[in-house]
């Protein structure tokens, strides 16, 4: 048996290494929106239907604090800086307008403190889950692009994982559901610079509420 007594440690560090794929729910405002076509640059008065139309891989890394409260149950403090980009694709009412999309980049900085319940270990691997909450802080706005997030979130976070024990560390493979409870959507009222005045929000005005969901893979090394 590798490690035997590993998990004896009051308290132990690491890192994490993994991959992300972000999200959102949104809720449509079924109002026609004004503004300059992105497909032809004409004036047009339109009712969008906004969706997430791809969801692109992104990266994460990240640190490990880890504190022992019983024999099944630790406390884990796990920020995590991840890089992506979600995609928002438009279609008119009509249909007059064609497929328009609106890339949003985001390198959100998560904080959350969660709780791990492990099972007996059997050999050298003890599988176990995790759930909790935290905030995060979004690094990668860009006042140009048509749809502007706000920077701060809170979310909750539950996921599953399976430590393997070797002989010089743990290597964690984990599987995680973020969901964000704030609207991070920017209203065009609130908008003071970066956005195009001959656009008059087309993009914006087609959502009244963006909500964050994220999902990753990540190994963790401890």
């Amino acid at each position: 048996m590798n490690r035997p007594y590993i998990d004896d440690k009051v308290v132990h560090f690491g890192f994490s290494l993994g991959m992300n794929f972000m999200s959102y729910s949104m809720a449509e405002s079924l109002q026609p929106v004004s503004g300059l076509s992105p497909t032809d640059g004409r004036f047009t008065n339109e009712v969008l239907h906004p969706r997430v139309s791809s969801l692109f891989p992104g990266f994460s890394v990240g640190f490990i604090a880890d504190i022992r409260l019983a024999r099944y149950l630790n406390l884990r403090f796990t920020p995590e800086l991840h890089f992506g980009e979600r995609s928002i694709t438009y279609k008119s009412e009509s249909g007059n307008l064609g497929t328009m999309t609106a890339n949003v980049l985001c390198m959100p900085l998560a904080v959350p403190l969660m709780l791990k319940w492990s099972a007996d270990r059997e050999s050298n691997y003890r599988p176990y889950v995790v759930a909790g909450g935290g905030i995060s802080y979004d690094f990668g706005q860009d006042k140009e692009k048509d749809v502007l997030q706000r920077p701060f979130d809170y979310f909750l976070q539950v996921g599953f994982g399976c430590d393997f024990y070797f002989s010089w560390f743990k290597f964690c493979p984990e599987i995680k559901y973020q969901l964000g409870f704030n609207n991070v959507l920017t209203p065009i009222n609130e908008r003071t610079e970066g956005l195009n005045p001959e656009t008059n929000g087309f993009y914006t005005d087609a959502i009244t509420r963006l909500r964050s969901h994220m999902v990753s893979i990540v190994f963790n090394f401890e």
